[in-house]
């Protein structure tokens, strides 16, 4: 994997071998970031990147000049990924967390401004996270929440959806916190 743009750009990323996950492809990672590109001074930001596997996604928002990216992941192997890619690139706003996500999200007393969710495409609470994301009220107001997920799951109805955007087999969930 690579990272796109920014200060670390074209830089490789080589997590631990035999890690179970399902990287965001670099196209849709490229599509993704030329949406947020349009959208935001990445200067600043304050983010936090749930379900982080990898850690692709949580490097391109510190490389891009982001202030502080959290990267919360369970698996002890893609914990460890992150920790050794944070300390070989010497990333310091990258902040790896070992937790699961939703009781990260019940304990957390703090706001972002992008959260990006990268669930199991099979995980059963997936359909949970925007309401439990702004029933705590863990956006500032006009930010943006983003869910990579599969076809199966359809966030139209929720009332803060904003847009969906889909890249082959990859869908990006946006929605917007409207208060003022």
């Amino acid at each position: 994997m690579r990272i796109i743009s920014g200060k670390y750009k074209g830089r490789r990323i080589n997590p631990q071998q035999k890690l179970t996950i399902r990287p965001t492809t670099d196209i849709a990672k490229e599509g993704l970031f030329n949406i947020l590109d349009n959208h935001f001074e990445f200067d600043g930001l304050e983010v936090i990147d749930l379900f982080s596997g990898s850690g692709s996604i949580a490097v391109e928002f510190a490389s891009r000049g982001c202030k502080s990216v959290v990267a919360v992941e369970i698996n002890p192997r893609c914990y460890e990924s992150i920790l050794n890619i944070k300390k070989q690139i010497n990333i310091e706003e990258l902040h790896p967390v070992k937790a699961n996500v939703f009781n990260y999200l019940k304990s957390v007393n703090r706001k972002f401004d992008i959260i990006f969710a990268d669930p199991p495409y099979d995980n059963e609470n997936i359909e949970t996270l925007p309401q439990l994301i702004f029933e705590r009220e863990l956006l500032n107001p006009g930010m943006w929440l983003i869910i990579e997920h599969s076809e199966a799951n359809n966030f139209s109805k929720h009332p803060n959806f904003l847009q969906v955007r889909k890249y082959g087999k990859v869908n990006f969930s946006i929605f917007e916190n409207n208060e003022k």
